[in-house]
């Protein structure tokens, strides 16, 4: 039986191609390792979006090859340069773009038939009460310093039918979390016959029995409008987490990243989100270090994080993308320079995220177990606060009781740290979960 090496990087998107990867392989003799030096085929998904992507990804593939097996490059390193890349020795370049031939090449390397790529034979990487659905593919927002259009295409809607397919299996499944993903989330629809809106999906979404939880990633702010926002008020399966990419607050910076919006924009749908959810969760994505980007646009950035006081945020130095439009422009910031802008903005959030964290001390919640310790009573819990890709830090759970990954308990948070909280279970009686 031969044994199969599949690596994984970059985002949730990438994962759910490798898990469809995962899903050809299901029903031929092979077995899965996560061990290098006892496989005999690597499959390799691949990032390129920014320069340290491409740079991890470079450094595996020379990794991998000094083991001599047939090595499978997928993913977006692949689809971005396909022109360039050309296979030999052992390695093999597949695009994106030609997933639908994926199973003539693996068939040819593992001597047997390999099904096809197909996204409703996915087998499951995360953990077993959760799972991502994506939703679309691509991206038609062309901000100026992003090559995802580049890489993964114009936007296109999976069709309604098909997404609601694969949610009838994850029911099936008893998946209790999901995530929905893709480039620009909000846009759900464009391109498909009669145009179903992204709140036409959740609709039926809600009605899956073992669904529980329901959250959106990606929201594109200038999309996303009261229907929504109330939607998710009013849907208790729907989690108030808003995941925001704005990018930045000055309004120049915007118009040469080319995003629509402006800061006054912003500031009037977190009004109304907060309006509408009191207790909804905010993270927002920036990015600093943009050709032309001065102090004082950090300033007006810093300004706008100190008053809007977000749960999470990310913040991201600017990456020079060969093909985006901005790739050309002037003046470019120094990588120093970059990285002391980010610790800025991230250290402004700190005593933010502490503040926000320490109001939370007596509040009870429900959430989910994600890990456990065995015999040490330490546990992990994932609440509404945290997104299932582990960035928005830990709950921890402190505990007597033995509780099992995907148990479902009601939690009091006793105390709390900057990006971190701890818990203790809400119990009627020795064990026993209320």
């Amino acid at each position: 039986m031969k044994k199969i090496c599949l690596i994984s990087l970059g985002c949730a998107k990438n994962l759910v191609d490798s898990e469809i990867i995962l899903g050809m392989l299901n029903d031929i003799d092979v077995s899965i390792t996560k061990n290098k030096y006892e496989a005999d085929v690597f499959l390799l998904n691949t990032c390129a979006f920014l320069e340290e992507s491409r740079i991890e990804t470079l450094q595996i593939i020379d990794e991998l090859k000094q083991f001599n097996k047939p090595l499978v490059v997928l993913g977006c390193y692949s689809e971005r340069y396909k022109d360039k890349l050309e296979s030999q020795d052992n390695i093999y370049f597949v695009p994106i773009s030609r997933y639908a031939e994926l199973h003539l090449l693996l068939s040819k390397i593992l001597k047997t038939n390999v099904a096809i790529f197909n996204p409703l034979r996915r087998k499951y990487a995360t953990l077993p009460f959760s799972a991502y659905l994506r939703i679309s593919e691509g991206c038609n927002n062309f901000c100026s310093f992003c090559a995802i259009p580049l890489i993964r295409g114009r936007f296109k809607s999976r069709p309604l039918e098909e997404v609601l397919e694969e949610a009838k299996l994850l029911n099936k499944l008893g998946k209790k979390e999901i995530t929905i993903i893709s480039q620009d989330t909000t846009n759900y629809g464009r391109g498909l016959r009669n145009r179903p809106k992204l709140i036409t999906l959740l609709e039926e979404l809600v009605k899956f029995e073992s669904f529980e939880s329901i959250r959106l990633l990606y929201l594109y702010p200038s999309d996303l409008n009261d229907e929504l926002i109330n939607f998710i008020k009013n849907n208790p399966k729907m989690v108030p987490y808003f995941d925001l990419p704005f990018q930045h607050a000055s309004n120049r910076i915007l118009r040469l990243m080319n995003r629509r919006g402006k800061k006054e924009d912003y500031i009037d749908l977190i009004k109304r989100i907060r309006e509408a959810i009191p207790h909804a969760i905010l993270r927002a994505t920036f990015i600093v270090g943009f050709p032309g980007e001065t102090k004082e646009d950090v300033e007006e950035l810093a300004t706008f994080i100190k008053e809007i006081k977000f749960n999470h945020i990310g913040v991201f130095t600017y990456s020079k993308e060969e093909g985006t439009r901005s790739y050309a422009m002037e003046p470019h910031i120094k990588e120093e320079e970059k990285n002391k802008r980010k610790d800025y903005l991230m250290n402004l959030q700190k005593s933010i995220s502490l503040n926000k964290n320490m109001a939370l001390i007596g509040q009870k919640m429900s959430g989910y177990v994600i890990y456990h310790e065995k015999n040490k009573g330490r546990y992990l819990m994932r609440t509404h606060f945290n997104a299932p890709d582990e960035i928005d830090g830990n709950i921890y759970l402190y505990s007597n009781n033995t509780f099992e990954i995907g148990d479902k308990l009601d939690i009091e948070i006793t105390s709390a740290f900057i990006y971190d909280l701890i818990a203790s279970p809400l119990v009627k009686e020795e064990n026993e979960v209320v």
